[in-house]
């Protein structure tokens, strides 16, 4: 390495995010976008942060899919300016795996990296990856240090209360993660084997929260602005985590912060806002992929408005990009101030996200 490489290489390690800073950044805003696999992309964690989202975080990352530099792999990692802080979420089995793609997420500027073992997914958890690891706290002790081994930025858990009813072991798990020194452990309300049914816990989680040594996410059915400021409070968690929420609402952020502030929040129309995620995603996908991430935003956005059902029947009915994009935009630009009822038990919105 030559002189002027390494004066370059002190001068970016100076510029990483500490952990108190990333805390101060959770505490400044504590409303945190959820890791939704097939959602947190790069596009959409930019246009959570105009508006509105604190911290952003990746969909899940094979830490061996980088091992072998798989470009889809690499692309889910991808992160622009207005994003920090931002959090690249890995998963994985193999230690050596972990490592490498760690100190990769440290190195291409990522602020921290956030562990996934909460995935409920059999793919993910028959490899003894994601949720699996709550079975066995030596092994999730030992993924913990595999990643943290390698770097120096802020590192990160999300989990889920336990594999089953039977055996929640969140207090044991963030006790792990103290000893660990892992800056914060996000917990969504439900076990492993409860999937995405029934309801999140936030008794547990604030139970949980009560005894923890350690900063404290909760995560779980929060679909409206109150609901995220009531969580914060009624759970005493350092922050709150929103995912299929901002799939019915892309203005809770911004309503959540407005109403923790006591202010009136700014009523953007949804027209204006759909556009805007389009601008984001024609910017990073091409045409084809953007059209599919328009008709399925646009379905989850109309969810509780009125003729709903025909729209998203007809967006999808619909070939041409002009035509569908028009009668996208045509569809909120009419709403104006109609209210959006509560769709939050809709299948289609329980699906795994958040």
């Amino acid at each position: 390495m030559k002189a002027d490489d390494t004066a370059a290489q002190e001068i970016y390690i100076a510029e990483l995010m500490t952990e108190q800073e990333l805390l101060e950044n959770l505490r400044r805003n504590p409303f945190v976008l959820a890791p939704m696999a097939g959602i947190t992309d790069r596009p959409f964690r930019s246009f959570m942060r105009e508006m509105g989202c604190g911290i952003v975080v990746s969909e899940l990352v094979s830490a061996t899919g980088l091992k072998f530099s798989s470009a889809k792999t690499l692309k889910l990692m991808e992160f622009d300016s207005t994003q920090h802080p931002v959090g690249i979420q890995l998963f994985g089995e193999n230690f050596e795996h972990l490592t490498d793609a760690a100190k990769m997420v440290e190195q291409m500027g990522a602020d921290f990296v956030d562990l996934n073992f909460g995935c409920p997914v059999p793919k993910v958890v028959n490899k003894g990856a994601g949720s699996a690891c709550l079975k066995d706290l030596t092994r999730l002790r030992d993924v913990i240090r595999a990643a943290k081994s390698g770097i120096q930025i802020p590192l990160t858990i999300k989990i889920r209360t336990g594999w089953d009813a039977h055996t929640r072991n969140s207090h044991e798990v963030l006790q792990v993660a103290a000893d660990e020194g892992v800056t914060w452990v996000a917990i969504h309300g439900r076990t492993r084997a409860a999937a995405y049914t029934g309801l999140a816990d936030w008794d547990y989680i604030r139970e949980v929260k009560a005894q923890a040594k350690v900063p404290v996410l909760g995560n779980g059915d929060i679909v409206t602005a109150r609901q995220a400021v009531g969580r914060l409070q009624t759970s005493a968690c350092d922050a709150v985590m929103i995912g299929r929420g901002c799939l019915k609402n892309p203005r809770i952020f911004r309503e959540a912060l407005a109403l923790r502030a006591e202010v009136q929040s700014e009523n953007v129309p949804l027209e204006k806002i759909v556009s805007r995620l389009c601008d984001h995603l024609e910017g990073f996908y091409d045409e084809r992929l953007t059209l599919i991430q328009m008709r399925k935003f646009a379905s989850w956005y109309s969810s509780g408005f009125p003729g709903a059902a025909a729209f998203r029947k007809e967006i999808f009915q619909l070939h041409e990009r002009s035509e569908t994009l028009d009668r996208i935009h045509g569809f909120f630009a009419e709403l104006n101030e109609v209210a959006q009822s509560d769709t939050s038990h809709e299948a289609f919105l329980m699906g795994g996200h958040g």
